[in-house]
């Protein structure tokens, strides 16, 4: 399918007023609040627009199997340094892009929306939009590119976007400690004040395991300084990212919880699972969701209802009324008729 069979349709929606339900490989149906509306199947348009080794940049389009942006990048001996969950073998760029998720890497080499370059976007009148560049330098002013990263396609079709992305380390290895929960935050956070090469942490059952990332002398020299046992764990950061880790598989609903780092035990009923030195906190639970996010809230945090099979509240925490009328104005803006994954968000959009 071409990019104008792709306005046409939306055009054609937004002057019937029918809602529509963007989805590429639907390995994120899950997240947000249910989706709604006339399927938009997203992987017609697929493809990598462009990819400069040299200038570590790569476009495609949002079809694009998420997985094979990976290979090809692998290829070259690089990588989404975010790296992003897939949650299915049909994840598409798009859907990433959308939910705007970020893995294990996250808290040392930042977030998706760090590493948005530029995108094009199909608005809700049908027209294609253009924003940021392939390099930094083009990314000047009101930077809507990184806000489409997490919109969950509420603004409009993210028909491509370009990413900066990074050369693999050279060196990996974790480590793997003993300890209960309180001494892991403290040691997280001692030792995100040492320039030590953590690439990823994950506590749960008393059990702590930091990855380090880098060239070899430097990662040898850190696991040295930190002790440990000494592991080669790549399958185990794997299913800490796509959540088949045995953590994630219980029936209760499953919270996401964003916390500063140094924030001390949760007081909260269930499991946890602690990552990104401290500032995320999975949680499942049969805790009320007035009761996890208030205590998120005394944390100074928010909590994510992120996956239930019959969710009790809305996904997101409510937003106060000034960022509410904010997010209403993006979407008239974007979205004039409304049509874009209606309430995938928040009900009041």
């Amino acid at each position: 399918m071409s990019l104008q069979t792709l306005q046409e349709r939306i055009r054609d929606a937004a002057g019937r007023g029918a809602a529509l339900r963007l989805r590429g490989g639907g390995t994120k149906d899950f997240y947000g609040n249910t989706p709604r509306g006339e399927v938009l199947d997203t992987r017609v348009f697929s493809g990598i627009v462009s990819y400069e080794p040299t200038e570590l940049v790569v476009t495609a389009r949002c079809g694009t199997l998420l997985s094979e942006l990976d290979a090809t990048l692998a290829e070259r001996g690089q990588f989404l340094p975010f790296e992003p969950p897939h949650f299915g073998a049909g994840a598409t760029f798009g859907g990433c892009i959308a939910a705007g998720l970020s893995g294990p890497r996250r808290a040392s080499a930042g977030a998706l929306r760090d590493y948005m370059l530029g995108a094009r976007l199909i608005d809700g009148r049908g027209h294609v939009l253009g924003f940021g560049g392939q390099v930094m330098k083009n990314v000047a002013g009101y930077d809507v590119s990184r806000l489409l990263a997490g919109s969950l396609g509420t603004l409009g079709l993210i028909a491509e976007a370009s990413l900066k992305v990074l050369p693999r380390p050279p060196s990996e290895l974790t480590l793997r400690f003993e300890m209960p929960e309180e001494r892991a935050i403290e040691a997280l956070n001692r030792w995100a004040g040492q320039p030590l090469p953590i690439s990823a942490s994950a506590w749960h059952d008393g059990e702590l395991h930091v990855r380090l990332s880098g060239a070899a002398p430097a990662v040898r020299a850190a696991a040295e300084k930190m002790g440990g046992e000494r592991t080669g764990e790549e399958a185990f950061w794997t299913a800490i990212r796509e959540h088949t880790a045995p953590f994630f598989g219980g029936p209760e609903p499953l919270w996401r919880i964003a916390v500063p780092p140094p924030t001390a035990r949760l007081c909260l009923a269930g499991n946890q699972l602690i990552e990104w030195g401290g500032g995320l906190r999975w949680l499942t639970s049969d805790a009320s969701p007035h009761t996890v996010r208030e205590a998120a809230l005394r944390a100074k945090g928010h909590a994510t209802l992120f996956r239930a099979a019959a969710k009790p509240a809305a996904a997101f925490a409510p937003l106060d009324p000034v960022l509410m009328r904010l997010h209403r104005e993006l979407k008239a803006a974007f979205d004039p008729a409304g049509i874009f994954n209606p309430g995938r968000l928040y009900a009041e959009m």
